[in-house]
C-alpha cells in the first residue's frame, strides 16, 4: 500500500502536512554520525516497530538509559531498502527503531512497558491514520531471553493497558538498514513540521507526563 498518511489542515496556515513530508535541507545530518555502532560491551539493543518512526525515535531517546536510537526498516525480504521502497509496501519491512540501551539502568521489561503504553498494540498494520505493514507493532527479539521477555509482556502487561486482541508480532531480528539521514532525530529537527505538531509532539507530551521519572531531564 502506497504510504497514504495522515494529512492536517491547519487552520491558522492553511498548509498541508503529512508524515512522510520531506524536509527542509538544513537538519540533515551526516548518516555516519548517527548508525556507526556503539563501542560499548555493556549495551544491549531493542528493535521495535510502533508506527511512524519518528514518533518512536522521538521517545525512546528521552530516556534514562538509552544511549542512542537510530530510526530504520527491519522484517523484509529485500536488502538496502529505501524509503519510497518500503512505503510503497514491496520489501516487507517495518519502520522500526534500535534502541541502543544499559541493561544496568534500564531493563527491557521497561523498555516493553514505554513501547506498550505509547502506541496501540490492537490494530493490525495501523497507527491511527498511518496504514501499511511497514507501521505494523513489532518486537525484534535478540536472544533467547528478550524473546521470552516479549512474550511475557504482551502477555501479562499489555491486555492492562489495552482492550482488544494484541497484534503485535514477536519475531527473532535478523537485519536492520538504517533509515536515509534526514529521518534521523526527525522530530528534535523539525518540531514546527506539520506532522511533528499534530502527532509527534502530543504523543510525547504524554509519554513525559507519564514516565517524567524515567526521563533523562529529572536526572
Amino acid at each position: 500500500m502506497l504510504r497514504l498518511i495522515i494529512i492536517f489542515t491547519f487552520i491558522s496556515s492553511g498548509f498541508l502536512y503529512a508524515c512522510d513530508q520531506t524536509p527542509s535541507k538544513q537538519i540533515y545530518k551526516q548518516m555516519n554520525e548517527l548508525t556507526d555502532p556503539i563501542q560499548n560491551d555493556s549495551l544491549e539493543i531493542a528493535t521495535l516497530g510502533a508506527g511512524c518512526f519518528w514518533c518512536v525515535e522521538a521517545i525512546f531517546g528521552d530516556l534514562i538509559g538509552v544511549e542512542k536510537v537510530v530510526s530504520g526498516y527491519s522484517g523484509g525480504q529485500t536488502d538496502n531498502p529505501t524509503y519510497k521502497q518500503v512505503c510503497e509496501g514491496t520489501t516487507g519491512h517495518a519502520e522500526v527503531c534500535q534502541i541502543h540501551f544499559d541493561p544496568k539502568v534500564i531493563s527491557f521489561e521497561e523498555i516493553l512497558e514505554v513501547f506498550w503504553t505509547t502506541h496501540n498494540p490492537t490494530t493490525l498494520n495501523r497507527q491511527g491514520n498511518d496504514v501499511g505493514t511497514q507501521y505494523r507493532s513489532a518486537i525484534f527479539y535478540h536472544s533467547e531471553q528478550q524473546k521470552n521477555i516479549a512474550e511475557k509482556s504482551k502477555a501479562e502487561v499489555a491486555p492492562t493497558l489495552w482492550d482488544g486482541p494484541i497484534v503485535t508480532e514477536i519475531t527473532s531480528f535478523s537485519l536492520f538498514f538504517p533509515a536515509e539521514d534526514y529521518h534521523q532525530d526527525y522530530f528534535e529537527l523539525n518540531p514546527n513540521q506539520g506532522y511533528c505538531r499534530a502527532v509527534i509532539e502530543p504523543k510525547v507530551s504524554k509519554f513525559r507526563q507519564k514516565f517524567s521519572h524515567k526521563l533523562k531531564s529529572a536526572q
